[in-house]
């Protein structure tokens, strides 16, 4: 660091001398001579100078700082700005790639409701090729003294020369039956046969080259397969077509004081299609659309688009046999059984199965050695612990045949040979005059309307 310079003109002190500081007086400035001015002003430009440095470091550091600072600021202001731009340019761009790939799949999804699907028909298609054989089932009972139409229902024909397949419950109670198809022609009706326990019943018109349709399986549904309903709607829009899908196999509904199984679907299933076709896509019978929930819950809620079939595979034996003989000539066992809650099983320590509710005298269980509260649990190698389970395993029997059984009876499994009955014969109230016939057929029809007008 730069000495600075001493004034000569100041007294320097001899050494050992005390120095004194005379005390200051005021006194008059003494006038500045042209020699000393140059010097003075070279005084002045060095402490200038050396403050000069200091200055400008403390001025560069301010300088530094706030230069830092402003800096930064823009470095990150620069930065979230080119994020920002970065993320904005990839929404674009996956919203341009979202709104192309639905346009791809808009302009790829334009069905064809005229076309076929890939296997079957269309729903237009299966209308076409069945609709005539769809026909509406008038039942006239008795009210106060005067015939008159109590219900209405459909039927449909199974055969050219005038077969007809309902509802049990649609003919149940007539005195007399007509059937009309959809080109208006009346037919009286007669009642064949009926299987109350699966609400199922055939009647015979007398009739030639009838349309017919033809008899499909319903254990190879699948939930989601379309079906066509047809039916005559509300009992006055004959031949009217509703389309849905399968919505559930396997429900156990409760009609009639019935409990039966049946193909849920979402066809709508008005009142006056008890009875009639429910087609799949092949245009084949798989069921007989015979119920419908509809009105509200219990916290309002509406309830809608829920009907019911029975399947056809449950059913076909039956009208088989309603045709030849009049009657079903199934397996039958000759008891009562309960469904048991699997909870109550479990609460008493016992196998899910069916409990003896009844055991008709003389009957094939009674034969076989079954006891009444003896749990049923398994028929033939197939196990039962529902009545549509039991319903099933005896579709592979006809009366005479033998089966193993098997119960559950005071803490041990009894198995025991069975040979079933033939069902009996069920008798409904009345039938229709029969136009010709022999002395037999005349006096069976008034022994019946008499015997039900005075019992």
């Amino acid at each position: 660091m730069d000495e600075m310079e001493m004034d000569s003109t100041l007294p320097v002190p001899e050494e050992g001398e005390a120095q004194t500081v005379p005390a200051e007086e005021p006194q008059a400035q003494p006038e500045e001579t042209p020699a000393e001015a140059p010097r003075k002003r070279r005084k002045i430009k060095k402490c200038l100078q050396k403050l000069g440095k200091g200055a400008a470091v403390v001025i560069l550091a301010a300088a530094v700082a706030a230069g830092s600072s402003g800096l930064t600021s823009f470095v990150v202001s620069q930065y979230w700005r080119n994020q920002m731009n970065l993320l904005d340019r990839s929404h674009r761009e996956q919203m341009e790639a979202l709104q192309q790939e639905l346009r791809e799949t808009l302009e790829s999804y334009r069905p064809d409701l005229t076309a076929a699907p890939q296997e079957g028909l269309t729903p237009g298609q299966v209308y076409q090729q069945n609709a005539a054989a769809v026909a509406a089932v008038m039942n006239y009972q008795r009210i106060e003294g005067v015939l008159q139409p109590a219900g209405t229902g459909t039927g449909f024909f199974i055969t050219a020369d005038g077969f007809l397949v309902t509802n049990f419950h649609v003919i149940a109670d007539a005195e007399t039956l007509s059937v009309i198809t959809g080109d208006d022609q009346e037919y009286p009706a007669q009642v064949v046969g009926f299987d109350s326990s699966n609400d199922v019943a055939v009647l015979k018109v007398n009739g030639q080259n009838l349309p017919c349709v033809k008899l499909g399986s319903s254990d190879a549904l699948q939930v989601g397969d379309q079906v066509v309903a047809v039916g005559n709607a509300l009992g006055q829009f004959t031949s009217t077509m509703t389309v849905g899908y399968i919505s559930a196999k396997d429900r156990v509904v409760t009609t009639d004081g019935q409990a039966i199984n049946m193909i849920q679907t979402d066809a709508a299933i008005n009142s006056g299609n008890s009875g009639g076709p429910l087609f799949d896509m092949n245009g084949e019978v798989v069921g007989i659309t015979t119920a419908k929930y509809s009105g509200y819950t219990e916290s309002g809620a509406s309830i809608e688009g829920i009907g019911f079939a029975i399947p056809m595979d449950d059913v076909i034996n039956q009208i088989s046999d309603l045709c030849q003989y009049g009657y079903i000539t199934g397996a039958y066992m000759a008891v009562v059984v309960m469904e048991m809650d699997t909870s109550v099983a479990e609460a008493y320590g016992v196998p899910a199965g069916l409990k003896i509710a009844e055991v008709v005298p003389g009957g094939a269980a009674d034969r076989a050695g079954i006891r009444t509260g003896d749990i049923l649990i398994n028929v033939g190698g197939t196990d039962v612990s529902t009545i549509v389970m039991l319903s099933r395993a005896l579709r592979n029997y006809k009366a005479g045949d033998t089966a193993v059984v098997t119960v559950y009876r005071e803490g041990k499994l009894v198995r025991m040979e069975l040979t079933f009955d033939e069902k009996p014969r069920e008798q409904t109230g009345g039938t229709s005059l029969p136009e010709e016939g022999d002395f037999q057929e005349w006096y069976d029809y008034f022994s019946d309307y008499f015997q039900k007008e005075n019992p």
